[in-house]
């Protein structure tokens, strides 16, 4: 995990949702606000989730098996995918019922001055935990707009953190003015409405969460400035003239597989071969330093054959001579072949270079 960063946000989270469900569920104790208790439900269920996401990254800082060859790292992803189960199951499911059972059944709050001391209360530890977390984002974050960062980073932690704040702040304050309305009308009803808008409102979040951890589980592929900087380590001009086609996929999130064809000349030994694969492998690494696992399978570019469609490098080949260079797409890291004979990539059944 990046420690000094997702770490960080996590355990501000943590010690301050502790604090804020135990001062909520005093006050629902107190003045049987419904509110209160989906609150205290909502800050408890957020506890847990800071505590799985610690867990994913600890599970994930251990060393590759012969099971498991590429590692742990995706246990992370795991981790944030079940965060978003209990913020829909425990958040939001159970603020929906709370709310249709208030409104159905809604009856006055006592002891007004709980709820709203520890709503409060509770909004100030939120902002804490947020101001934090954002903190820690900006320093990853770079010119992104917060959307994309949140739908592009490849560590989950800082996203969810970011997601459950901003969520926990607005719930909040929905929380307070369903409190207030009814403190004001003299209707339990109000408060039974602001316990349903927080359910919906977690469920929505769980959603996101959702879709972008289910993302990353499946495997994401390299940054387009990433994957732009390795094909211009790979082609050194001389021994290995361009890139037939290329795959990427994040082993975890400082982790990145890099698979590739590449085109070399058909007079050169295979001592020349494996040097020239060895010195890309280096220069992979130093451009990228996540590059680990990288596998560089050569291969004869045949003009002709490209011409025709029936080879694979075609004007997929970046570098080659006389041949125009493509941008990879940004989404599944390659670049766009036409005729190409391996779908898959690169079979790696006989991967060259030391690599990994």
């Amino acid at each position: 995990m990046s420690a000094s960063g997702g770490t960080k946000a996590i355990v501000a989270a943590l010690s301050a949702n502790l604090a804020i469900a135990a001062a909520k569920f005093v006050a629902f104790l107190f003045s049987g606000s419904s509110s209160m208790l989906a609150e205290s439900v909502h800050s408890l269920a957020d506890s847990g989730n800071q505590g799985l996401l610690l867990l994913g990254g600890k599970k994930a800082q251990r060393q590759a098996t012969p099971e498991h060859p590429f590692g742990y790292g995706r246990e992370r992803y795991i981790y944030a995918f079940l965060v978003s189960i209990v913020l829909f199951s425990v958040g939001g499911m159970f603020a929906v019922y709370e709310g249709y059972e208030k409104i159905k059944h809604p009856h006055p709050i006592e002891a007004w001055y709980w709820p709203v001391g520890v709503l409060v209360f509770a909004i100030i530890a939120e902002g804490f935990s947020f101001r934090t977390a954002i903190t820690e984002s900006n320093q990853t974050r770079g010119t992104l707009s917060w959307t994309d960062f949140i739908r592009r980073a490849k560590a989950p932690e800082l996203p969810v953190v970011l997601l459950e704040d901003f969520g926990a702040l607005i719930g909040l304050v929905l929380a307070l003015g369903g409190v207030g309305i009814s403190l004001a009308t003299d209707d339990g009803v109000w408060d039974g409405i602001g316990t349903l808008c927080i359910g919906i409102l977690l469920i929505v979040i769980a959603l996101v969460l959702a879709a972008e951890t289910k993302s990353l589980l499946l495997g994401e592929s390299a940054g387009a400035e990433q994957i732009e900087r390795i094909k211009a380590a790979v082609v050194d001009g001389d021994t290995v003239t361009g890139i037939i086609h290329m795959r990427t996929l994040h082993l975890g999130p400082e982790e990145l597989l890099v698979a590739a064809k590449i085109a070399v000349q058909h007079d050169d030994t295979a001592t020349e071969v494996a040097n020239a694969i060895n010195a890309a492998e280096t220069r992979i690494r130093a451009a990228v330093p996540i590059a680990r696992v990288i596998y560089l399978e050569p291969d004869i570019y045949n003009a002709d054959a490209a011409s025709k469609g029936t080879n694979p490098g075609r004007s997929a080949l970046a570098g080659a001579p006389g041949q125009p260079t493509e941008g990879a797409t940004g989404t599944t890291g390659v670049d766009a072949p036409t005729g190409v004979d391996d779908p898959t990539g690169p079979d790696g059944e006989n991967p060259s270079g030391p690599g990994h």
